[in-house]
């Protein structure tokens, strides 16, 4: 099976640079990249932290501004063998799958996903709009 997450919006399209990217491993981690590109000239991508350690997400949001819907860690999607999860990882905006808020307030929650369920990341202002996708072997 394959797994995807595929933009509904330009922003969204942005962040995965195109417009799908394959999940290959889980968890698949998803936060607001903390550097503001509007803030610095020397801004150039992704912030990464550095040495061997692991990197806290996996996909980066840039969100521009003072005010964010998008926390530095706002969400992961995992596989336990029997269904895809979508977990807010402590976001304050929560998100949103298929209309009903996950998390939010600093709270975790977890939902099960399904094929083509809409997530948006923070609250239902937030441009970043994205499909979940499953492929199943035919």
């Amino acid at each position: 099976m394959a797994v995807w997450l595929r933009a509904l919006t330009n922003e969204a399209r942005t962040a995965l640079q195109g417009e799908a990217r394959r999940i290959d491993r889980f968890p698949f981690r998803v936060g607001r990249e903390n550097r503001d590109p509007e803030s610095s000239s020397s801004w150039t991508g992704p912030e990464r932290r550095g040495g061997a350690g692991p990197q806290p997400n996996d996909l980066y949001l840039v969100e521009a501004g003072k005010v964010h819907n998008i926390s530095r860690e706002h969400f992961e999607i995992s596989w336990d063998g029997g269904g895809y999860f979508l977990t807010d990882r402590g976001s304050v905006c929560g998100t949103l799958v298929e209309g009903r808020q996950v998390g939010g307030h600093r709270q975790r929650q977890r939902v099960e996903l399904s094929d083509h369920d809409v997530i948006i990341v923070g609250s239902s202002t937030s441009q970043f709009i994205f499909k979940f996708r499953v492929d199943r072997p035919s």
